[in-house]
């Protein structure tokens, strides 16, 4: 069997991939463009603008803002490859630059102390609880048994 033809991507593979790629340039594009996309589709073919509401909605794409930083976690870190070590180009200003640097070096750092606190007032609470627990469970008189 060729398998110049198995590798292929089928119509269907091609469809699938460029709908993705619709996708993905909206959720760049935020919340306004799934808009103008859902009028544009009811404005062409109702039915086209009611899958791409039904679609919106099911996604949670209308509800929530985390679908369009989520799709590339690390698109930052893909950014400054091209860019080199900093996450954003150099401006031309050193002194803007540097400033920049530090102060996002900064506010990670200020991130990070703060993911640890809260982590820590989880456990916090969580030791609480379990102690609340313990203190009356110990506390509770035991059953009698049933004859």
């Amino acid at each position: 069997m060729n398998t110049d033809i198995m590798s292929r991507p089928t119509v269907l593979d091609r469809i699938g991939m460029a709908l993705a790629g619709v996708r993905d340039w909206l959720d760049d594009r935020g919340k306004g463009a799934w808009v103008a996309a859902i009028i544009l589709g009811f404005v062409a073919c109702w039915p086209a603008g009611l899958a791409i509401l039904g679609y919106t909605i099911w996604s949670k794409r209308m509800f929530s803002c985390r679908h369009r930083h989520h799709r590339h976690p690390d698109r930052f870190a893909r950014f400054g490859e091209r860019f080199g070590s900093a996450p954003f180009p150099p401006t031309g200003n050193a002194a803007f630059d540097a400033y920049r640097e530090e102060t996002l070096k900064r506010l990670e750092d200020e991130h990070r102390e703060f993911v640890d606190f809260l982590q820590k007032l989880r456990e916090a609470k969580d030791k609480a609880e379990f102690d609340q627990f313990m203190q009356g469970r110990n506390s509770a008189p035991p059953a009698e048994p049933q004859q």
